[in-house]
């Protein structure tokens, strides 16, 4: 052990077991997205992701880090409960707009927050929150956070009302 370990590690291993989960989260989302477009398989996609994103250089920027085991779970739920997961987004969006006539991006999003609500022990409003913050990645400018906002809400209310 380092003496750079001491005292003040603690909150810092919090901080970067937090970011690598965040990491994991947003990389699902690009993984979905991902498969949707180019028909690749589960197994493909994961190897890639693996392979050649985490802790990749792109034009001189180091990509993050991921948490890989919640990256795996989080793609492989998305793909063997998207039916149920697709199901209970259509609930939480206005009847005009079913699932299939939204973003990509964003369905590869709710898939991968549907996946987390229905499928892991992490609480409903961390799951919105993380989610929200990966909208926000992807849609800086735009109204679409607050619109994953309130599905998310409607899902999480959904999939685990005792939360709330």
């Amino acid at each position: 052990m380092s003496t750079s370990d001491s005292k003040g590690s603690a909150p810092n291993k919090g901080l970067q077991k937090r970011q690598k989960k965040s990491a994991a989260r947003l990389y699902a989302v690009q993984a979905l997205f991902q498969m949707e477009h180019s028909g690749q398989t589960f197994d493909a996609v994961i190897v890639e992701f693996l392979d050649h994103r985490f802790g990749a250089l792109y034009d001189g920027d180091e990509m993050a880090e991921g948490n890989a085991t919640l990256f795996r779970k989080l793609v492989e739920d998305a793909v063997n409960h998207q039916a149920v997961i697709d199901q209970m987004t259509d609930r939480a969006l206005v009847a005009k707009w079913p699932i299939a006539r939204i973003d990509p991006t964003l369905r590869g999003l709710f898939r991968a927050a549907g996946a987390e609500l229905t499928q892991s022990d992490t609480p409903p409003k961390v799951v919105i929150t993380e989610y929200v913050d990966v909208a926000r990645a992807f849609f800086p400018e735009g109204k679409e956070p607050k619109f994953v906002n309130a599905v998310l809400d409607h899902m999480a209310h959904e999939a685990k009302p005792e939360a709330f």
